[in-house]
């Protein structure tokens, strides 16, 4: 079996008009052959040499295996049979693909639109997973905003930022979380001030992800640790994990204190399908996720989502395209329909001493 590789090219929306779709070159070669009777005739026919015609058919023979011209002395030179199925298929893929084919360079015409579009903006973002950054996304698109979105663990999307592999960062914490917490262990040294900037977004309710109707009647974390409920826990570099082990503090634990059961999960939703399914009972997780899933919700504490990104692209097109986005009354509206979230000084820039105040010293030079 050979594989089949598809390429596009770009051009001019004038030249269209030439446009061919899914061309391949040796099947322009064989169609003249066939039609014209010779290879030089052919090569005529396509504005080519003989020589260049007569190695490229060789060539082809040579990476196919196959015999693709049959000519005797005094007589026409007419396809092989293996050239004449080639050609065959050529036709049948065309015919039968040209719907495919048509949508797909819409498709792509579509996209790469934005491209030539000076007026429109894209926005590469690195996030912890988030209900509220899809509806963003979906909302600004058809305004010019792009949202490159990939979601990650906290920890891992602002080092992206910090890498120069996104613009934007999503992380999120408590409210003004204690300088010795584990949020300031993990942020301290990934975040400082004057480097970079805070753009408000949300709150968002996290709490605990129960089976329908709290069947163990889980009233905390508390009540976790002492019925040994199966915990299914997050993946480290999570925001979610961080916030786990902070809330376990006070409880004088850790999440290895948890009756743990199977692997961690990289996403509120896998931790929800753990949970539906009832291979655990109980796992930290958003309010949002909950409601999707059809699970109960304990709710725990209201956090911050920031959003992040460094002082030098504060001010570039896209960062504020997206801040007048996220200050308008119509996002506001469109974010308070999410279960758990409301706004929280959406596309403000938000001091970072203020909102994370641990910085107690001066930066080394």
């Amino acid at each position: 079996m050979h594989r089949i590789d598809l390429h596009y090219t770009l051009r001019p929306r004038e030249a269209a008009a030439t446009r061919q779709d899914l061309h391949h070159p040796l099947m322009h070669l064989l169609q003249a052959v066939a039609e014209q009777g010779s290879i030089s005739a052919a090569a005529r026919a396509s504005g080519l040499s003989y020589r260049h015609v007569w190695g490229e058919l060789k060539r082809w023979e040579a990476q196919l295996g196959e015999t693709l011209v049959v000519w005797s002395k005094g007589q026409s030179a007419h396809l092989s049979e293996f050239g004449q199925k080639l050609l065959w298929a050529e036709r049948q893929t065309q015919a039968r693909l040209a719907p495919q084919i048509d949508a797909l360079r819409a498709d792509l015409e579509r996209t790469f639109a934005v491209a030539f579009d000076p007026s429109a903006h894209v926005l590469p973002l690195y996030a912890s997973h988030d209900d509220a950054l899809p509806l963003l996304r979906d909302w600004v698109a058809p305004q010019g905003l792009h949202l490159e979105l990939r979601f990650c663990g906290s920890v891992d999307a602002i080092g992206a930022l910090n890498e120069g592999r996104c613009t934007l960062a999503g992380f999120h914490c408590l409210h003004q979380p204690d300088r010795d917490s584990l949020t300031a262990r993990s942020y301290r040294e990934r975040l400082q001030p004057g480097h970079h900037k805070l753009i408000g977004f949300a709150t968002r309710s996290q709490g605990l992800l129960v089976a329908p109707g709290n069947p163990l009647g889980l009233k905390g974390l508390a009540d976790v640790v002492t019925q040994r409920a199966r915990f299914v826990r997050r993946s480290l570099g999570t925001g979610t994990r961080v916030l786990l082990e902070d809330l376990l503090r006070p409880l004088g634990c850790s999440s290895e204190d948890l009756h743990l059961h199977g692997a961690d999960e990289p996403s509120h939703s896998a931790v929800a399908l753990a949970i539906r399914s009832g291979a655990a009972d109980v796992g930290l997780g958003l309010a949002s996720v909950a409601q999707v899933h059809g699970l109960g919700f304990v709710p725990l504490v209201e956090e911050q989502y920031h959003l992040v990104c460094l002082k030098s692209a504060l001010e570039t097109p896209p960062l504020q395209a997206l801040r007048k986005h996220l200050q308008s009354p119509d996002w506001a509206r469109t974010l308070g329909s999410l279960a758990g979230y409301a706004p929280a000084a959406s596309g403000a820039v938000r001091p970072l001493r203020g909102e994370l105040p641990w910085w107690t010293f001066r930066r080394p030079k």
